[in-house]
Formats: C-alpha cells, sequence, structure tokens
C-alpha cells in the first residue's frame, strides 16, 4: 500500500518485518524437539502446525503481492535488505528483536535480560561467521542456533525452568523473513523457478535452526550432570527389583 500510495520507504523491510512476527519459530523448535527425543505423536502434530501457518503465510502475502503487482507496486525482488555494515548496530539491532519477541510471547519479566542477551549472542555468531569468514548462511544459522541452544539449556539448569523461554526469542534474529518476502514476490511476478528456490532456501534456515538449537540442547548434556545422578548408585538395588 506504501509503495503504490508512492511513499518513500523501503518495502523489503516493511513487509520483512512483519513477516518476522508470523513466523512459527516456537512450534518449529519444540516440534523437532520433540521428535528428536522420541515423541512423534506430539512431534507430528506440532510439525503440522507449523505447515498450516506457512500455508497460511505463503497465501496472505502471495494474494496481496499479486493484487500489489497488477495495480503497478514497484517491488523488486533482486533489490536485497542492506546490510548495516557497522558490527555494533548489528549487535544491537538484534538484541532489540530479541527483546520484542519476548515481550510479545509474554514471557517472565526475569527471562527477558538473558533471551535478550542471548539474541546478541546468535547474532554475534552468525555474522562472524557469513559476512566475515563468508561460511553459507544456512551453516552460519545452524552453528549460532546451535548456541542459542547451548546457552539457553545452561540457563534453564541455573533457573531451575524450562529451556524453551530462553530460546524461542533468541532465535528472532535468525529467522528466515527476507528469504519467505523475496521468494512469494518471484512467484506473483511469474518467476516461479526463482520463487522456489528463495523459499527452499528459507525451508532449509528454519530447519537449521531448529536442528541447531536442539542439537546444542543435547550438547549441554556432555558436561552437565543429570539431577539425582549422586544418588544412582544408591538406587541401583531398586531399579533389580523392579525388574531393569
Amino acid at each position: 500500500a506504501l509503495t503504490v500510495a508512492h511513499v518513500d520507504v523501503n518495502a523489503s523491510a516493511v513487509i520483512t518485518g512483519g513477516l518476522f512476527a508470523l513466523l512459527p519459530g516456537r512450534a518449529l523448535v519444540a516440534g523437532v524437539q520433540d521428535g528428536l527425543t522420541g515423541f512423534y505423536i506430539t512431534a507430528s502434530a506440532r510439525l503440522l502446525e507449523v505447515m498450516y501457518f506457512f500455508v497460511g503465510i505463503v497465501t496472505g502475502v502471495l494474494v496481496v503481492l499479486y493484487f500489489g503487482v497488477k495495480l503497478g507496486a514497484q517491488l523488486n525482488p533482486d533489490a536485497a535488505l542492506g546490510v548495516n555494515e557497522q558490527p555494533v548496530v548489528q549487535i544491537v539491532a538484534s538484541m532489540l528483536l530479541s527483546l520484542t519477541f519476548a515481550v510479545l510471547l509474554q514471557q517472565e519479566r526475569s527471562t527477558v535480560l538473558w533471551v535478550t542477551l542471548n539474541g546478541g549472542v546468535a547474532w554475534v555468531v552468525y555474522g562472524a561467521m557469513h559476512y566475515v569468514a563468508d561460511i553459507s548462511p544456512v551453516a552460519s544459522t545452524a552453528v549460532a542456533a546451535g548456541l542459542v541452544g547451548l546457552f539457553g539449556q545452561l540457563l534453564s539448569r541455573y533457573r531451575f525452568a524450562s529451556a524453551l523461554p530462553y530460546t524461542t526469542a533468541a532465535i528472532g534474529p535468525l529467522l528466515p523473513g527476507s528469504a519467505t518476502y523475496f521468494g512469494l514476490l518471484s512467484i506473483a511476478q511469474n518467476n516461479v523457478d526463482k520463487g522456489l528456490v528463495s523459499l527452499a532456501k528459507a525451508v532449509s534456515l528454519a530447519m537449521a535452526i531448529a536442528i541447531g538449537v536442539n542439537l546444542g540442547s543435547e550438547i549441554s548434556r556432555l558436561f552437565l550432570r543429570l539431577p539425582g545422578a549422586g544418588s544412582a548408585a544408591g538406587r541401583r538395588a531398586a531399579k533389580r527389583t523392579r525388574g531393569f
């Protein structure tokens, strides 16, 4: 609407920013976590929910973009979003985005500060790998999400709470909003092949986030002492009486 009204605004930034609030990051992470830990029924239900979310996003955005193109909106899928060359600005922006997600999800106040810091760490790792070391965005996203999951698990043990509140909002800066938008825009402009490639990239980034977060949580088990591990030796006799 702003582009059709000839308002001087970056339409890609406006639409991508709106998509961030709709992407089902929490359901995706929880679904993959349930699948990796053997809860296949709940994993299937949550991944089906993710699919419905994605279909809704694709349908809604694609319909509006189609009518926008027909009305003469000058939307250019080749004009990628500009990247600020100041790392400090990027880190602060990523922390603000994580803070916004924490407020959106109505998290407890005690978790907001830690989630904000965790989101900043995620972007530091991603920026160092992708923009400095020139590593692929999927691999960079997976490693950054892995650290989010690792720190989330450590914080959950320290705070005696679930790890999900410390990871869900922190993955906000890594969500594939721009890849989703540019893919849908290319499809709306009859460039189906390019659009499908961009959507495949968005799906790859989403799966990299989910797998990375859960892998980081599993890595933390290598050096975190499980609750009650100290009394395991005293319970062996009890286990034998129960047939274990």
